[in-house]
């Protein structure tokens, strides 16, 4: 069994407008409700083995927020591949985890986030920030994750 927690990053702050795309901070909202998806996911008791992240700014910052309150310890893995990402690639990314890890956590943007929970699972919904979609795969590799052994298990968002 695999399972697969998709994330979309918490708001970030677009009102200095000299601010690269890629750098943009979270804004007190944003810092709040990644704190909440970490309390979340922690009562759900979702501890994963590895958390994969774009490497942007306020993604990375969400990352670091959920690790914090899941009690992650490991590295957060940060991935450019992930920022402005296409579906395939993000599919690409899921098939090529190491399959020691069972529970995995991806942080990353829109559209891709959107498309790849409707690939995994058949989520119809347009992600919004903070929002969780939890997956599980009834299968023991992750070459194997397809929408036909895909479970949607939780929706959420803050």
């Amino acid at each position: 069994m695999k399972k697969l927690v998709i994330i979309r990053h918490s708001k970030s702050d677009k009102s200095e407008n000299s601010i690269d795309d890629y750098d943009r901070p979270l804004n007190n909202k944003g810092l709040n409700d990644a704190k909440l998806i970490g309390e979340y996911l922690f009562e759900k008791m979702l501890k994963p083995d590895m958390i994969l992240s774009s490497p942007s700014l306020r993604t990375m910052t969400t990352a670091e927020i959920i690790a914090k309150e899941v009690k992650y310890e490991k590295v957060i893995i940060p991935n450019q591949y992930i920022y402005e990402a296409f579906v395939n690639t993000l599919q690409d990314i899921v098939n090529f985890i190491h399959d020691e890890n069972n529970t995995v956590f991806l942080i990353g943007h829109n559209p891709g986030v959107s498309a790849l929970s409707y690939m995994m699972c058949g989520l119809k919904k347009s992600i919004p920030t903070s929002a969780v979609v939890e997956i599980d795969f009834d299968c023991d590799s992750w070459m194997e994750v397809s929408r036909e052994n895909g479970t949607l298990i939780s929706y959420s968002f803050k």
